[in-house]
C-alpha cells in the first residue's frame, strides 16, 4: 500500500537538500569564491596542518557559509578536518 506520509516526508527532505545546496551556491557566488579557489585553499590548509597532525584527507571538507547577524552576514570558511593522530616533535 502506498504510504502518502512517507512520500511527502521524503519530498520535504529532498526539497530541503536542494534548498541548502542552492543557498551554498549563492553564498559562494556572493563571496566571489570559485570552486578552484576553494580547492587551492583546501590544499594549502592540508599542507600547513600536515606539519603538525595526520589528517584523513578523504574526510577533509571546507565550505563557505554565511555567518549570523552579529557579523552582518559575512561569509565564513567552515572546515571539517578529521584528525587521525597528532605528530610529536
Amino acid at each position: 500500500m502506498f504510504d502518502l506520509l512517507k512520500f511527502l516526508s521524503r519530498q520535504e527532505s529532498s526539497k530541503n537538500v536542494a534548498k541548502e545546496r542552492l543557498r551554498l551556491v549563492l553564498v559562494h557566488d556572493r563571496a566571489n569564491c570559485s570552486p578552484e579557489l576553494l580547492d587551492l585553499i583546501k590544499e594549502d590548509l592540508i599542507t600547513a596542518l600536515s606539519k603538525h597532525i595526520e589528517i584523513d584527507q578523504d574526510g577533509f571538507d571546507i565550505q563557505i557559509t554565511k555567518t549570523d547577524a552579529s557579523t552582518n552576514g559575512l561569509p565564513a570558511l567552515v572546515a571539517n578536518i578529521p584528525i587521525r593522530s597528532m605528530k610529536r616533535s
